[in-house]
């Protein structure tokens, strides 16, 4: 098995397609990347609660945003806001929503297994 990968995210391994969101998943051995593109409007208990349930989101995300602003609320009331440039963690936990008009376009890679959420393929 090789210990080297390169694959685009315009031929995913893996496509979801909860409401106001497109994400892709590559996967690359024991790990998986993933491109999340958000509308305007998309909000983690709003789009995704209704079909995984729970209180918030209860996976981990470490990635970087490329465009647009994400709002994140950890359920001790932390608070953070990314950018398009930024680098990010949120601790399970949380609710998340898009800020502003403008698409957010996330990359975000987790262990294989370790799937940012339970959201439905395409």
């Amino acid at each position: 098995m090789t210990s080297m990968y390169g694959k685009s995210f315009n031929e995913p391994d893996e496509v979801k397609a909860p409401p106001k969101a497109h994400v892709s998943v590559i996967k690359l051995g024991d790990m998986n990347a993933s491109k999340l593109v958000l509308e305007p409007g998309w909000k983690w208990s709003e789009c995704i609660q209704p079909t995984v349930g729970g209180h918030s989101c209860q996976a981990g995300h470490v990635g970087v945003i490329v465009q647009g602003q994400l709002m994140c609320v950890h359920d001790d009331g932390t608070e953070v806001l990314v950018k398009a440039g930024d680098a990010y963690y949120f601790a399970p936990g949380h609710d998340g929503w898009v800020v502003g008009n403008e698409t957010a376009i996330l990359y975000e890679i987790v262990g294989a297994g370790k799937d940012f959420g339970p959201w439905k393929s395409a």
